[in-house]
């Protein structure tokens, strides 16, 4: 067998999930008219055709696969169309905190119990109790600011669009699983997907306004996540579901909010409460449970 490597196992959905942590720091450099959907939408629709343009064989599974790939393909880009078009909403509606928590920690579940549903895995005790206690240690990480603060009244359309969020998330993840899976290579899979999507949300970026991009700011801010936290993440995530089973690796992209967690004391200079930095323990056992080796094929790869 061959020797593990840094693009085997959980290393490339990990690295993706770094990336993704950047989002956050990246969007607050942006300048203060750009609305908040347009800029993740910008982001995806330069990635995505970059992703679309540089991916061997995207075109050909475009011209080559069957009525049924098709149709995945279809439900697949809108899904990854519906993520920024939902989170960005619930963010404004409910704040990054609870949005984040939301969608993150939802995604996994939606992603465990579809592939569960669909009859492509079956849980096993180890991804449930490490997926549980990744998913607590996120809400204690990101939500205690205002655990130790005081509540404000919960938005029930933010929490519904962040639940959707994370649905698409996992709709993503598993069609791109089962397409990579099926033979399919990873990089025309993901290109395929994220170029449609951008062309999908291009309208919404151009209803909101471009100005923003216009400036140097603004067009460092799309070009960076296009490049890094679209192009260059995806990528990897794509290559990662090669090997990763969906459930698994949508469970190791709670990483995410730590790497974000991080960046905002290091970069930003913000600072945690006690309880978060407890969540942020609690987050990297789970993290850890889950990236362990075993001897059978982890969730999702029944």
């Amino acid at each position: 067998m061959s020797r593990p490597g840094l693009l085997t196992g959980p290393t490339p959905v990990l690295t993706a999930a770094v990336l993704w942590g950047t989002t956050g720091t990246a969007s607050s450099l942006a300048p203060a008219d750009a609305p908040a959907a347009a800029i993740g939408c910008a982001g995806l629709v330069l990635g995505g055709l970059l992703m679309f343009l540089t991916s061997r064989g995207a075109r050909a599974l475009l011209v080559r696969a069957s009525p049924g790939e098709r149709r995945l393909l279809a439900l697949g880009a809108l899904a990854v169309a519906g993520y920024p078009v939902t989170f960005y909403p619930a963010v404004a509606r409910t704040g990054v905190a609870v949005a984040t928590v939301i969608a993150l920690g939802s995604a996994p579940v939606f992603t465990g119990l579809l592939s569960w549903l669909t009859g492509r895995s079956r849980p096993t005790v180890r991804w449930t109790a490490a997926t549980a206690a990744a998913v607590l240690g996120c809400t204690l990480l990101v939500l205690g600011p205002e655990l130790t603060g005081r509540a404000t009244p919960m938005d029930l359309t933010g929490v519904a669009l962040a639940a959707c969020a994370g649905l698409s998330y996992a709709v993503c993840s598993l069609i791109g699983g089962r397409l990579i899976t099926d033979g399919h290579p990873s990089g025309a899979v993901m290109g395929t997907l994220f170029g449609a999507a951008g062309v999908l949300v291009l309208p919404l970026v151009l209803a909101s306004g471009t100005h923003w991009l216009t400036t140097p700011r603004g067009a460092t801010v799309a070009l960076y996540l296009a490049l890094f936290t679209v192009a260059l993440a995806y990528h990897l995530f794509g290559h990662g579901l090669r090997h990763t089973p969906a459930s698994l690796a949508t469970s190791l992209t709670l990483t995410e909010p730590a790497v974000a967690a991080l960046l905002g004391i290091t970069v930003l200079g913000e600072h945690l409460p006690a309880v978060s930095w407890a969540g942020l323990a609690i987050l990297f056992a789970g993290l850890g449970l889950l990236a362990l080796p075993s001897d059978r094929t982890a969730a999702g790869n029944g």
